[in-house]
């Protein structure tokens, strides 16, 4: 069984925090992204791993060596994005026969990975959502059965959303259908679509069964980024390294405070997760992702997305800042 996990994307609708970093290495709720995906798959005894990368994949890599030097990983880099299903057809030669469990690079969910493995069929995860046409749509049978997925619906059948979690057995036909959409240039949007190469393994005879996610947690975009992070700060509860320093500071849970943090004078939470080194200072900071290294004083911060290696001043309400910024919002 290899884990494939597609982390090549742009993240265009993080800008700015993705011109500097990959969006998968995002901090929520004391993690990363992928360090979420990664964690939950090795407790299922997945070990070898494929990351397809492309901007700022050189990140990637050092993450995953930095921090999971006891798996087992490649890396494929898609240097022209043409859509996931493009993607996925460059690890055909690492996959070769073996079965395949493919989980996108900003997709969290929360499921029994164990029992997924352990489904006779291939299976796809899905969601019911309020409006699928934002996503590929699943069609189920009374049996459990997936007879049709498409990618995108203008009129769904089905308000079944896949959440991009893919568990495939028969990877050998998966490329084939691949191979098959690229040359004929089956395209859906400009992209070579994965949900179109399922679909013609459907068509073929392939049995996929649909299992439900309970928790889908959307980290595509700022607000549903702050909107994650909430939630699993609520269900995991604060974390709040023993390195730290905190003078005459309230701290209002639940929050994620990294190691080597200095805050005074402040009060933080609650939904705050904070990265490693920063340092607030006569702060009101709360429902905000703080990066590391950043440094915060005289600000009121609610509802924000900080970047590493930032400096503000002054006082605000809601930010969006990117890596690497100094901003001084006082009185000139």
């Amino acid at each position: 069984m290899k884990a494939i996990i597609p982390v090549a994307g742009a993240g265009t609708k993080l800008r700015p925090h993705t011109y500097t970093q990959p969006k998968a290495l995002i901090p929520l709720a004391g993690k990363t992204i992928l360090s979420i995906i990664v964690d939950q798959l090795k407790s299922a005894g997945i070990n070898e791993y494929i990351f397809i990368i492309g901007y700022l994949g050189q990140k990637i890599q050092d993450y995953v060596r930095d921090n999971y030097p006891d798996i087992k990983a490649h890396f494929v880099h898609q240097t022209e994005r043409h859509g996931i299903g493009h993607a996925i057809q460059l690890t055909k030669d690492i996959v070769e026969d073996d079965e395949m469990f493919v989980v996108l690079g900003d997709t969290i969910c929360e499921y029994d990975v164990k029992a997924v493995l352990d489904m006779p069929h291939s299976a796809l995860g899905v969601k019911r959502v309020d409006d699928p046409r934002e996503f590929g749509v699943a069609e189920i049978g009374e049996d459990g059965f997936i007879s049709r997925v498409v990618e995108k619906p203008q009129i769904p059948k089905s308000n079944m959303a896949l959440v991009g979690i893919y568990r495939i057995k028969e990877s050998a036909f998966l490329f084939q259908c691949l191979e098959s959409n690229v040359r004929n240039q089956v395209m859906t949007r400009g992209e070579y679509s994965f949900t179109d190469a399922l679909e013609c393994m459907i068509r073929q005879g392939a049995r996929f069964q649909a299992f439900k996610v309970q928790n889908w947690f959307d980290c595509g975009k700022k607000d549903t980024l702050l909107e994650s992070n909430a939630t699993m700060l609520k269900k995991f509860g604060s974390m709040i390294s023993q390195d730290h320093n905190f003078e005459n500071t309230i701290i209002v849970p639940p929050v994620s405070i990294a190691r080597g943090c200095d805050i005074r004078n402040s009060i933080v939470g609650p939904n705050v997760s904070i990265g490693e080194k920063t340092v607030v200072n006569y702060s009101i900071i709360k429902n905000s992702i703080i990066g590391s290294f950043a440094d915060l004083y005289d600000i009121v911060l609610s509802e924000s997305l900080i970047g590493s290696d930032t400096e503000v001043k002054g006082e605000s309400r809601s930010l969006n800042i990117g890596d690497n910024t100094e901003i001084d919002l006082g009185k000139s």
